[in-house]
């Protein structure tokens, strides 16, 4: 029921970190003195430092002569290319220019081994001295000699006391620098910003310088693949007859020149071959050819039909004149005849000569045919040899192209390296500052005081995360899962009013002569608890043990055994605690018989039982004894005993040894009528206590609660706000000494 805890409890409790910070006051404030004090020290050690600034600024704004595109672009205008320029400024190689410029490593500033150290120093160059002998550096091994590492310290040294940063959003970069001396730092600064524009300006020429010379290789190369390709494209055309004419190869020239005579050939024997069908179609019809056109158009035909005309007049004059048989008209009927036979036979030619001329188309048309069939297959050749030829140019082209490009950008390169300009420019020159910039004593101091806060502060967690100690009645409530009895007060402590009056004093002789103290009281709420915490069975016999030895658990046996004698009951403190038995040398040093020789059967009880000074307290000890039974606390007659002693006294309290240690505490508290666990405070650790507790509940046995012992009243009403401990200080006045 005690492990369960409200959820407000998971809230931070600002009043019970208070309370920690209260307790351990001291504690952070020695811490916090000491760690302020040491940066106070530190900065009275720390030798003025001055900071120059110089500012550059990237000009986006590009001035171009001419248009040609540079080999080096210039710094863009983007965040991250600004970024960039800062990173150059804060480099190794620009801070070895710089060394080499102003010889730094000579300047013992920069190089710690021309300096003679002194106060912090002697002690930081011993220490790297010793750790440098222990640990050897990675340079050693790497085979690097003095001077580089003494070029690569200061380099580091110079890299420290450099800063470099952009102002605000805009394009300007301070670079800024520190040193012992105001003259050294402006000096340095601008160095950084003079070599960082020399930088830029080298890093064009050697661009461009790099450029030239590989494109001039090139070219070279370039040169010969143009040259090689136009004599493959010349070799192969003449290889394969693909001479050039007006735009196109001679086969296929001479592929045109033949269509159009095949054509006109072809049109030439469609008409001889339309005026031969003609005629031979007349001829089968057996119809005069006088009207076929070929005819028509001969001269011959024409002048014989002239001739016939005017024959076959005269034979008509004649025949009407001298008649059929006058010798002129014979004459002329014979040369009429003869005129007919002429035209016949030069119709017959006419004919003929039309057979003639198809065949001889006919013949002109088939050569033709012939020869352009062949001039075909050439083209056919011709154009698979083209598709290599064209790719053969095609290539010779492309190199030619390329050659022309790189032999322009060649040119263009070689003009840029008069007109190469930085693209930044120094808007401002470092002057020599007035006054240090570091220590900055205000800054320290206030750095000093959180250092200081957040040492205390951590020296408080670790105190409180290391005491794992129960110091309240909440720890023993919420870590134990137990109940909280009472917190016994520790002896010494005189806020109680009450103060030892001998060196040899002890709680259960001090209860006694100090009854109304508070150490008496708090036993008697220990008394009180017992016998109420069960009205209708009062618990007679009460265990009374530990986790671990040296709990005070004995003193409070004896104590709490004499409170409960002088309250009237009749009260018996038994030791069973086998291997120390402290109560008996606190109580009854010189018996000689005791508990074991009871339950051996060799004395009885009343033979051993020692009285205290107390009346009304007895005491029943044990001493060694040759009777040791293996499981004396299990046996019947410890039962019997356990049967007696409940008969005869009001309050049994036995005297245990540690759970923890011993087995027989087990056997014990599980027939004890109750337990009370003593835990010490601030002492007992945390896990102890809830392991012996543990114990206790795995044998069954009726743990009423803790009892915090050994107690210091004040502290723990530093430790929180839960239980009565808290208001000690308003009630403490009821006690007395």
């Amino acid at each position: 029921m005690y492990a369960e805890q409200p959820a407000d409890d998971e809230l931070v409790d600002l009043r019970q970190l208070w309370r920690i910070f209260r307790r351990r006051l001291p504690v952070f404030a020695a811490v916090a003195f000491a760690v302020f004090a040491l940066t106070v020290i530190v900065t009275m050690q720390m030798t003025p430092q001055y900071t120059a600034t110089a500012s550059v600024i990237i000009d986006p704004r590009q001035s171009q002569v001419i248009d040609i595109e540079a080999v080096l672009t210039g710094v863009g205008s983007d965040a991250q290319a600004l970024d960039t320029e800062v990173q150059l400024i804060q480099s190794r190689s620009l801070a070895l220019a710089v060394i080499n410029s102003l010889d730094l490593t000579a300047d013992p500033e920069f190089n710690d081994s021309l300096r003679e150290p002194s106060g912090l120093g002697v002690i930081a160059a011993g220490l790297r001295g010793f750790l440098s002998a222990l640990v050897p550096s990675q340079m050693a091994h790497a085979g690097i000699d003095d001077d580089q590492r003494t070029l690569e310290a200061v380099t580091s040294a110079v890299l420290e006391r450099l800063t470099a940063r952009r102002s605000g959003m805009t394009y300007v970069i301070s670079i800024g620098f520190r040193s012992e001396n105001p003259a050294k730092a402006a000096r340095i600064a601008n160095a950084f910003a003079d070599l960082y524009l020399l930088s830029q300006l080298e890093a064009k020429f050697d661009a461009t310088e790099r450029a030239n010379t590989w494109l001039n290789d090139r070219l070279d190369v370039l040169r010969e693949e143009v040259r090689t390709a136009e004599q493959a494209v010349e070799l192969y055309r003449a290889e394969h007859g693909l001479l050039d004419a007006g735009g196109s190869n001679l086969t296929e020239q001479q592929i045109s020149d033949l269509n159009a005579q095949l054509a006109i050939q072809r049109a030439e024997l469609s008409a001889a071959e339309s005026s031969l069908r003609s005629v031979q179609t007349q001829l089968q019809r057996g119809a005069s050819l006088d009207t076929i056109g070929e005819v028509l158009r001969s001269e011959t035909i024409r002048a014989l039909r002239a001739q016939q005309t005017e024959t076959s007049r005269r034979r008509s004059d004649l025949a009407s004149r001298y008649g059929p048989r006058h010798p002129e008209f014979l004459a002329v009927e014979r040369e009429v005849a003869d005129l007919e036979e002429q035209i016949s036979r030069e119709i017959q030619r006419i004919v003929a000569g039309l057979e003639t001329e198809v065949n001889v188309a006919r013949q002109r048309v088939a050569s033709l045919q012939s020869t352009l069939s062949g001039f075909r297959d050439e083209l056919v050749t011709n154009n698979r040899a083209l598709v290599r030829l064209r790719e053969l140019e095609r290539e010779a082209e492309a190199s030619r192209t390329l050659f022309e490009s790189f032999l322009n950008r060649f040119r263009q390169t070689s003009e840029q390296d008069d007109l190469a300009t930085a693209d930044a420019r120094i808007v401002a020159r470092a002057p020599v500052p007035l006054e240090p910039s570091a220590p900055n004593w205000l800054l320290n101091l206030a750095l000093g005081l959180m250092l200081a806060g957040m040492a205390g502060a951590g020296a408080i967690v670790l105190l409180e995360v290391f005491d794992n100690g129960v110091r309240t009645e909440a720890d023993v409530e919420r870590e134990l899962g137990a109940a909280h009895i009472a917190s016994v007060p520790m002896l010494a402590q005189g806020r109680f009013g009450q103060k030892r009056s001998g060196k040899g004093d002890q709680p259960y002789d001090y209860v006694r002569e100090n009854p109304l103290s508070g150490i008496a009281e708090s036993f008697r709420v220990i008394r009180s608890a017992i016998l109420l915490s069960n009205i209708d069975n009062v618990h007679k016999i009460v265990a009374i043990t530990s986790a671990l030895p040296g709990e005070g658990k004995t003193t409070t046996t004896y104590s709490l055994g004499r409170i409960s004698a002088m309250s009237g009951s009749r009260t018996l403190i038994m030791d069973c605690d086998l291997r120390r038995r402290l109560l008996t040398k606190a109580a009854a040093p010189q018996a000689s018989k005791g508990l074991l020789e009871v339950l051996s059967g060799d004395c009885t009880l009343d033979e051993v039982l020692v009285a205290d000074a107390e009346q009304g307290l007895q005491i029943l000890p044990v001493v060694e004894s040759q009777f040791t039974p293996r499981d004396v606390f299990n046996s019947d007659a410890f039962k019997s005993l356990m049967s007696v002693l409940r008969e005869r006294y009001d309050l049994v309290l036995i005297d245990t040894a540690p759970v923890l240690a011993v087995t027989d505490t087990r056997a014990i508290a599980a027939k004890a009528d109750a337990v009370v666990m003593n835990v010490k405070w601030k002492t007992t650790p945390r896990e102890a206590a809830a392991s012996a507790l543990d114990t206790l509940r795995d044998v069954k046995a009726n743990v009423l609660g803790v009892t915090l012992a050994q107690v210091d009243m004040n502290a723990q009403a530093r430790y929180g706000y839960e239980g009565s401990s808290y208001y000690y200080k308003n009630y403490r006045s009821y006690y007395s000494g």
